[in-house]
């Protein structure tokens, strides 16, 4: 029996891919190897792409690209609270740990609407890895999560709450886990899921929100939230 033919990916999946900066980086070729290993998958929204835990061969395990739509990478606690890690918009290359050290998925990848995944395979990311530029570019997005990791200890350990609501505003407008030079003026976003981010409740995250919204620095809208000065967004992430 013929097998079907592989969904195709559209150039607005592309242009979305491309305009990631980790992506962008690499060399054309490897760039294009990636795409060409990866297969295209759609989920509905609330599917979970992997769970904490899962073995780095099960069904349908392998190296992510989000070419649509966003996805929560989190964890959850036995008591059912959960604390929501990263947001991951489409650009975004995820799931590469558990494939270079063998060990289980570390967290939660959650769809928040439905999603256009590319999937690469382990044998075909093992395969990419003997690359050079390939390799180096995978420990350059490692180095930037562990970069990633290093500031939310020191938000956590070091800073006061305003501080920290501050600094995670400028991570969103940037794309958080993406990181764009150019940070967008608005973040779509429930402040639900913001305290979740930031690990305090819902009622304790409005009243910050509601302070820094008199004074003009951001204006709260349903859903999101837009940030009227990012220079004083700035300051506050070092002095709040």
């Amino acid at each position: 029996m013929p097998q079907s033919p592989r969904p195709r990916l559209s150039a607005a999946h592309r242009a979305a891919m491309e305009a990631n900066p980790w992506f962008a980086s690499m060399p054309r070729m490897q760039r294009e190897g990636l795409l060409a290993a990866a297969e295209l998958i759609h989920l509905r929204r609330g599917a979970m792409v992997f769970r904490q835990g899962d073995p780095v061969h099960a069904a349908g395990a392998g190296f992510f690209g989000l070419a649509g739509g966003s996805i929560k990478i989190s964890t959850l606690r036995q008591d059912g609270r959960e604390a929501i890690l990263a947001v991951l918009e489409p650009g975004n290359w995820f799931g590469e740990i558990s494939l270079i050290d063998g060990s289980p998925r570390t967290h939660d990848a959650t769809a928040l609407s439905a999603l256009d995944l590319l999937v690469v395979p382990f044998d075909a990311f093992a395969q990419q890895m003997q690359g050079a530029p390939f390799a180096r570019a995978v420990a350059a997005l490692l180095a930037a999560r562990v970069r990633g990791l290093y500031g939310l200890m020191e938000d956590a350990t070091l800073r006061g709450l305003r501080a920290r609501v501050a600094r995670r505003l400028l991570a969103l407008a940037r794309g958080d886990a993406t990181q764009s030079p150019d940070p967008r003026a608005c973040v779509s976003l429930p402040q639900e899921a913001l305290a979740m981010m930031l690990g305090v409740t819902r009622q304790t995250l409005s009243k910050e929100l509601n302070a820094l919204a008199k004074e003009r620095v951001i204006a709260l809208g349903y859903g999101r939230i837009e940030l009227l000065s990012l220079e004083a967004l700035q300051r506050l992430g070092i002095t709040g």
